[in-house]
């Protein structure tokens, strides 16, 4: 094998590994976090998602993936219904995959606000069977409406100069697909459990 087929089975390797974990950061946590902006300081998310840059579009998607972790634990074992449990594996393996490579890049995890505390709390304390799932897939389609936005919001800034820049935008543009994905799979379990 040459070595430009070597290095596109590494970047298309890379690219998968990256979009399967930016997914996952599509999980429950960015809307129900405060996430720290480029300057540090927290950004109220409960308006419309923005980034405007590759610092910033990691930084709102390293808590979702934190608490996506967390949440999806607990909905492997008690979820009920067989498409939110199958939903739950793919976003643990997703957040898992997506706090590795966002810590990889030096994203601070920022803390969680009350309203994420109450979520996973609500999510640990609410026993096994439909009230759960609803719950749960709630949350989740809430998050990736969120990230959809976001994604969208940071894509829409145009091509921003610099290497970091375009991967951001690269990343960005494959999780977007992933994030919409996710929220029409979580609207129709929610549907079918009888939520929305």
């Amino acid at each position: 094998m040459n070595n430009n087929n070597a290095g596109r089975r590494d970047f298309v390797k890379k690219s998968v590994t990256g979009t399967i974990a930016m997914s996952a950061g599509l999980s429950l946590a960015a809307s129900l976090l405060n996430i720290s902006n480029a300057n540090a300081s927290e950004t109220n998310l409960s308006g419309n998602p923005a980034a405007s840059n590759e610092k910033e579009f990691r930084m709102g998607v390293i808590g979702p993936a934190e608490l996506s972790l967390a949440t999806s634990q607990i909905a492997k074992t008690k979820a009920t219904n067989k498409n939110a449990k199958e939903f739950a594996g793919f976003e643990l393996t997703e957040a898992i995959a997506v706090t590795g490579v966002l810590t990889d890049l030096g994203t601070p995890v920022p803390p969680m606000d009350a309203k994420a505390k109450a979520t996973l709390a609500k999510i640990s304390n609410t026993p096994a069977g439909p009230e759960f799932d609803k719950a749960y897939i709630a949350a989740q389609l809430e998050n990736h409406e969120f990230l959809r936005d976001l994604a969208a919001n940071y894509i829409s800034k145009g091509k921003l100069a610099g290497a970091a820049e375009n991967q951001g935008r690269h990343l960005a543009t494959l999780s977007l697909a992933v994030f919409k994905e996710h929220v029409a799979i979580t609207q129709r379990i929610l549907n079918e459990l009888g939520g929305k």
